[in-house]
């Protein structure tokens, strides 16, 4: 039949396939690259808000511990001036005796105590201690030169003597607060009341509050974080630090600068500050961000920083970012999954219109063309036959591979279990033939021992016959073997090897359970001891060392010959397959990569090392069954 070629013309532009190389190497990165950039918007968006608003909240919080600040310094500022009230301070200042330093050091003493305060003190014009509350004690200020005190000396000259310090004497710090005794428009002494202000580091500590107060130098005077005490904020040059060494302020205190990784002014007093994380108590971050909040205190020279974390409030954006970029990822997809669907609609519809088309056109000329569509028909048919013939014989090659495969499989399985039962078999020849001239002798214990033995052997092919079936398809990898038995079979099976060697065996083992298959343990140990029995074969006086020990909650037995060694670029191949440095009928390469493999199933490993002494030494490493009879 000759076909019309109305019928089978190419399909119309709408039902084309169009090329989607573009589409599939371009959108997906663009998407990537929108979530990545609509992610990041939101987490810069996010995080200037947060901190606007961290920033509104800290100020109120500022201002309030501002307050209780500057509470806590301005409630004893009336206590100097109230000893002018005291006629016994005023004579003692006037006429210096013992029975008036006695009365004004009792006063003071009770003074103190109402107070609550630290220390009080009457200094002459001279700056000499004349009377203290703490006259009692050991460090007691009486009779001290406090004049180059920075307190002293504005309170002499009639100004309010305001100081944040360290003692002198005791060391210890603390805030001072002067005041000029006056009589008669006169200044005849200074009253000095020394205060504590750690009570304010205490509330912040247990508010869980990060804070920090400096006085006019910079120097950090009060502290919820007792490392960044007495360090300085800003910094000091030269001419400060020697200044404040002569005055003693700080006493002998190093002054170092707490100088932050990062800075970033955001407002007047607003900063963003990182410093390095104390890794002692946080070990999760390296560096620490914090919104740092400054206001300077009133009647003070004094300013008090706020340190707010912003970890919590970076890692709240990093969060929101994330939400942001899914859900562009989400719409994006839906958009993409519409549009297909929208073009699968299309062609669907393009399609079905075209075969529309098609069933018009054969219905107008079905009656013309009746018997060449049987025709056609039967052709079909045979098509339909022959392709079906077609498909059943690509199935069946394909089986033909699928089993090829598999009997290559088993012909590199038999490979090794013929390399494995190498040496039983040998063992068995030499065992059978010594029975027979033991039997022919009368020898029937021995001949009965060496048949028992034989027994044992042919039990023991049966045993690595299985244990490589079970490696093959990954079953049992776990058990429980005695080092002790391993050895001594190992031993055995090689017993006429090691005759013939005049071998010279050091072992020192331990009687200690491994966590692995008994027979894979034997198969490896037997390995092991051929190959260092084949490395010896040229050696005049062969020695084997088979060592061990308990290492890390594992075993590591150490098997060594004074061989002839292994090249450095022989050990890059070692335990690949097939690979040997023996002629071709002496090994197939395999020994080594299946010990490996075996060690390796059960949670252990196989190395070569070079040692010192030469040869070379195998280090079997395998897990104990038992970890806590490590000791033994």
């Amino acid at each position: 039949m000759k076909c019309d070629p109305p019928l089978y013309r190419a399909a119309p532009p709408s039902l084309a396939v169009k090329p989607r190389l573009i589409r599939h190497l371009f959108v997906p990165p663009l998407i990537i690259l929108l979530m990545i950039a609509l992610g990041y918007v939101t987490y810069l968006y996010s995080e200037k808000n947060a901190i606007k608003a961290l920033g509104e909240n800290g100020q109120r919080q500022l201002e309030l511990h501002a307050r209780t600040v500057e509470s806590e310094i301005n409630k004893y500022n009336y206590l100097p001036s109230v000893l002018e009230l005291e006629s016994n301070v005023s004579d003692l200042l006037n006429n210096p005796s013992a029975e008036l330093r006695a009365k004004v050091n009792d006063y003071l003493e009770g003074l103190n105590r109402r107070s609550r305060s630290r220390a009080i003190y009457v200094l002459d014009t001279t700056g000499r201690v004349l009377a203290t509350s703490n006259w009692r004690d050991a460090d007691s200020y009486l009779g001290e030169d406090l004049s180059f005190r920075a307190y002293y000396q504005d309170a002499i000259r009639g100004l309010p003597g305001r100081f944040y310090g360290i003692g002198s004497t005791t060391g210890e710090p603390g805030y001072y607060l002067a005041h000029g005794l006056e009589e008669k428009g006169k200044i005849i002494g200074v009253a000095v009341i020394k205060v504590r202000l750690e009570a304010l580091e205490e509330r912040w500590q247990r508010a869980r509050l990060e804070a920090f107060v400096s006085d006019e130098n910079g120097i950090i005077i009060l502290s919820s974080d007792p490392a960044r005490r007495l360090k300085s904020v800003r910094p000091l040059t030269a001419e400060i630090k020697e200044r404040l060494a002569r005055s003693l302020q700080y006493y002998w205190w190093p002054l170092n600068e707490l100088v932050p990784l990062e800075r970033e002014s955001i407002a007047d007093g607003v900063e963003k500050l990182t410093f390095p994380a104390n890794t002692s108590v946080d070990h999760e971050h390296t560096v620490v961000s914090y919104l740092a909040q400054t206001r300077e205190l009133a009647d003070t020279p004094w300013h008090l920083t706020l340190l707010t974390p912003l970890e919590d409030l970076r890692r709240e954006a990093a969060n929101q970012g994330m939400l942001v970029a899914v859900a562009c990822a989400l719409v994006a997809f839906l958009l993409i999954a519409w549009n297909e669907r929208r073009k699968v609609i299309s062609t669907r519809l393009a399609a079905r219109e075209a075969l529309e088309q098609a069933n018009n056109e054969l219905e107008r000329r079905i009656t013309d063309r009746t018997a060449d569509l049987r025709a056609s028909n039967e052709r079909l048919k045979g098509q339909i036959r022959e392709r079906r013939q077609a498909e059943e014989t690509l199935r069946q090659a394909q089986d033909e591979l699928i089993q090829a495969g598999k009997l290559a499989a088993i012909g590199q399985m038999s490979t090794s279990i013929a390399h494995e039962l190498n040496q039983p078999l040998a063992a068995l020849r030499t065992l059978s033939g010594n029975t027979v001239r033991f039997l022919e002798r009368g020898a029937l214990d021995t001949a009965s021992a060496n048949l028992r033995t034989i027994n044992d052997l042919v039990d023991r092919m049966g045993r690595i016959t299985a244990s490589l079936r079970a490696f093959a398809r990954r079953g049992e990898d776990k058990g429980q073997a005695s080092l002790s038995k391993a050895v001594e079979a190992a031993l055995q099976l090689l017993a006429a090897r090691l005759d013939n060697a005049s071998l010279e065996l050091h072992q020192q083992i331990d009687d200690i359970e491994l966590a692995i298959d008994q027979t894979r343990l034997e198969q490896i140990l037997v390995n092991l001891i051929g190959n260092a029995l084949d490395a010896m074969q040229a050696q005049p006086l062969p020695v084997l060392w088979l060592e061990g020990d308990v290492f890390e909650g594992r075993y590591r037995l150490r098997v060594r010959d004074n061989g002839h060694g292994i090249d450095a670029e022989a050990r890059k191949h070692l335990f690949e397959p097939f690979f040997t440095t023996k002629p071709g009928e002496q090994g197939l390469g395999l020994g080594l990569t299946l010990s490996a493999s075996l060690a390796a199933a059960a949670g252990g490993t196989l190395n070569a090392e070079d040692p010192a002494e030469g040869g070379t030494m195998f280090v079997l490493v395998l897990p104990l069954v038992d970890p806590g009879a490590a000791g033994v």
